[in-house]
């Protein structure tokens, strides 16, 4: 039996059916993950409308440094898992594994620095909360004296956006471990010498997973970070 038969499911008539019909799964459960986050993202666009100021100020206590870094590591780690996705199709085990451990690499990194930012809101009592604690410093960000953040619940505004923040990042966060969990189970079918020029979906279909997740961040990085310079 050829080596990427000894892998077709008994209900496919073919590898190459198999592998289109994995991946029109995967789309489907792409699709899906569009409108979870696509959820998140409206609501944020109702309340940043109806808060503006709110949403800009507490926007401005976030790093763009590290924003920015984070994203970059996404970018890289997209390139990485890329690559590992052509080695498979080229046949290539060791390059699949050091791919993929290069990519884990670049995400253990990324959530390195979001567990830093995290632990900075945490020091300045910015988790939502009973503890949460927000003093307007109207000269460090010359805020203009308006109506919304003269209002009395303005610091609960504020705290909106960071429910949001921590809602939508560590989703990702979740979604970034899942696709960790799923990279040791590729390295771990790679090393058994699972993978061949005829069979290689499962590298391809979690490459694709991961894109989505990169671009999830590309979208939240101007959404949270970019706001207050806006």
């Amino acid at each position: 039996m050829a080596d990427g038969q000894s892998h077709l499911a008994h209900h496919f008539d073919s590898m190459e059916q198999q592998r289109e019909s994995s991946s029109l799964g995967m789309w489907l459960f792409l699709a899906q993950e569009v409108m979870f986050f696509g959820g998140l993202f409206v609501a944020y666009a109702i309340y940043r409308f109806k808060y503006p100021e709110a949403f800009a100020v507490a926007s401005g206590y976030l790093s763009v440094g590290w924003g920015a870094f984070n994203t970059v590591v996404l970018i890289c780690s997209s390139l990485t898992m890329a690559l590992a996705v052509r080695a498979a199709q080229l046949g290539d085990k060791k390059k699949i594994i050091q791919y993929i451990v290069a990519t884990m690499l670049l995400a253990c990194v990324f959530l390195g620095v979001k567990g830093v930012e995290y632990t900075e809101k945490y020091h300045h009592d910015l988790v939502p909360g009973p503890a949460f604690q927000y003093v307007p410093d109207f000269d460090a960000y010359t805020v203009p004296v308006t109506a919304e953040t003269a209002h009395p619940n303005f610091a609960g505004h504020v705290q909106l956006f960071y429910s949001f923040y921590f809602v939508m990042t560590g989703m990702h966060a979740l979604h970034m471990v899942i696709g960790l969990g799923l990279m040791i189970w590729l390295i771990v079918k790679a090393l058994r010498g699972r993978f061949s020029r005829e069979y290689y979906a499962p590298v391809e279909m979690t490459g694709l997973y991961w894109h989505f997740v990169d671009i999830v961040w590309i979208f939240l990085f101007p959404l949270l970070y970019l706001v207050w310079r806006h």
